[in-house]
């Protein structure tokens, strides 16, 4: 079996029925076009030498490139490599040394950039997407005779590697398979109800994980409406001129819908549902954004790199918002995912219903290690085949799951727990806050305090001590934030995952670290 297999089917089923547009270039690429091109390239990568097995590394963006050439690479039994193209030298130069890639397929200027990197190529063959250095361009493989027929895989074979966002050290690069993603679309297709007669939006990296809702549509037989970034008045645009039903999003995205001028919502009349997920979506944000778009439904999402993203998980599926329970959960397992709480010290121990520990998960979405690294791979593991994720939640009585933080972003001030989101989550429900991300901030007595840092809302403004004045009002006096901190915006991953590691290394003063904190409001408490 190949993941790949579906193209030949597709191109049975829908012929010259749109697989992908791409507005930026005016192009539109159906089903009998895609599987030829995949065709194709999957032939010149097997003249440039790579066999089953083998790295191919794709630093192309949001484009249609990238997705022929996952789809490609993968059907001769080779493996993905994502990267990000805005990736500096070093950054590329640790992933070629990490994955050791036969081939890399690169936009222009990533072929410039890694043109130096003699020692680390070796004997890689560097595919541009311009007319510039490398082995060959894009165009040339385009252009090969077309493999016949997809390489032959079991379903544990290693397809993809997805480098996660290393904020705890190195990037590690999860193993992710051929039955990974015949998982990961099956269970997005069940959370988005997705049909044929869906147009899909997306501006998901196509390097981050979250692609996948893009090749979930692909599957089966939607149409891709690929955006190369997200920008609010073009995604409007696109999601109104081609009558897109189901959207892309993310936490900033529903805040910037649920705060759009009046007459947004005809523009998206003909959309059902929005995916959300990576990080949590404000309750307030949500149920704003819910009570105007009543007819669209938010598909709040949990999953990770490791898992391909639903492949294991659980999510509010489109129709059934009433498993938000109230704008606050990300629902139950999807396809065929279990989900446990365990005590974060004690992973052999299973907690109950409403005790916060940490989230394991189980099911055929979990990737199969990381890429060289035994001892990391071990430690993610617990008996049975569950996958620690880092994320602190729990589930209520009915086996619903709910996030609280990032394992690693729970904050201890003198043996008391506080989970970043939790506050967060309060804070934004202030009339003048726009966003707002808690970390811990090193105090020589209690070890750690809670410390925010806040994005306000145009034309506001807000004191600390007003700010302070709130939170002792909204929550526990230990939760309240003893630092506030006032920025014009927050760090983020790829433009909307909150980097609190960030922001505890760059405000924190913790004394190993050196920091120090020049340049802000602030007020402790």
């Amino acid at each position: 079996m190949n993941f790949t297999s579906f193209l030949e089917v597709n191109a049975l089923y829908y012929k010259e029925k749109p697989a992908m547009i791409f507005p930026k270039r005016g192009e539109a690429i159906s089903y009998r076009t895609l599987l030829e091109k995949v065709n194709r390239l999957a032939g010149g990568l097997k003249r440039l030498g790579v066999n089953k097995g083998d790295r191919v590394l794709i630093g192309a963006g949001n484009i249609p490139e990238s997705i022929i050439s996952y789809f490609a690479t993968w059907r001769i039994g080779a493996v993905t490599v994502p990267a990000n193209p805005d990736f500096k030298l070093e950054e590329f130069s640790y992933l070629i040394k990490d994955a050791e890639p036969k081939a890399i397929i690169a936009l222009e200027p990533v072929c410039d950039l890694i043109s130096g990197l003699d020692l680390e190529l070796g004997e890689a063959s560097v595919i541009s997407l311009g007319e510039g250095c490398g082995t060959c361009t894009y165009n040339d493989l385009i252009h090969s005779p077309p493999l016949s027929s997809p390489e032959d895989c079991s379903i544990d074979s290693v397809c993809q590697i997805q480098y996660t966002s290393g904020t705890t050290g190195r990037p590690k690069g999860a193993m992710l398979t051929h039955g990974n993603w015949i998982a990961s679309v099956e269970a997005e297709r069940w959370a988005l109800g997705l049909t044929e007669k869906d147009v899909y939006l997306g501006f998901y990296p196509s390097f981050h994980i979250g692609v996948s809702w893009g090749i979930t549509s692909l599957k089966y037989g939607a149409t891709f409406v690929l955006m190369e970034r997200y920008n609010l008045e073009e995604y409007l645009r696109l999601a109104r001129d081609y009558r897109a039903t189901v959207l892309s999003g993310m936490p900033p995205v529903i805040y910037a819908l649920a705060e759009a001028p009046e007459g947004t919502e005809e523009g998206l009349s003909g959309a059902r549902c929005i995916i959300t997920g990576g990080a949590p979506t404000p309750e307030e944000v949500w149920r704003r954004f819910s009570e105007r778009y009543q007819h669209i439904s938010v598909v709040n999402a949990y999953g990770l790199s490791e898992t391909v993203v639903l492949g294991t998980g659980a999510a509010v599926p489109a129709g059934r918002q009433d498993l938000s329970k109230g704008f606050r959960s990300v629902g139950v397992p999807v396809g065929f995912s279990e989900v446990k709480i365990v005590d974060e010290n004690d992973p052999s121990r299973e907690l109950g219903p409403r005790q916060v520990g940490e989230i394991a998960l189980r099911g055929p979405g979990v990737f199969k290690g990381y890429w060289k690294r035994e001892k990391e791979t071990r430690q993610s593991f617990i008996s049975g085949g569950w996958f620690l994720t880092g994320d602190l939640g729990y589930v209520d009585e009915e086996g619903v799951l709910y996030i609280t933080s990032r394992k690693k972003d729970v904050i201890i001030m003198s043996g008391w727990k506080i989970y970043p989101a939790e506050v967060e989550n309060i804070l934004t429900k202030h009339p003048k806050i726009a966003e707002a991300a808690v970390f811990a901030k090193y105090d020589e007595v209690r070890g750690e305090v809670p410390a925010a840092a806040i994005v306000l809302k145009p034309g506001t403004e807000i004191t600390p001590e007003e700010v302070t004045e709130y939170c002792r009002s909204n929550m526990a006096s230990y939760k309240v934030p003893r630092h506030i901190f006032f920025l014009e915006s927050l760090p983020k991953m790829s433009g909307w995952k909150i980097l609190r590691r960030l922001l505890r290394d760059r405000y924190g003063g913790f004394p190993s670290e050196g920091q120090k904190v020049v340049g802000v409001s602030s007020v402790m408490t």
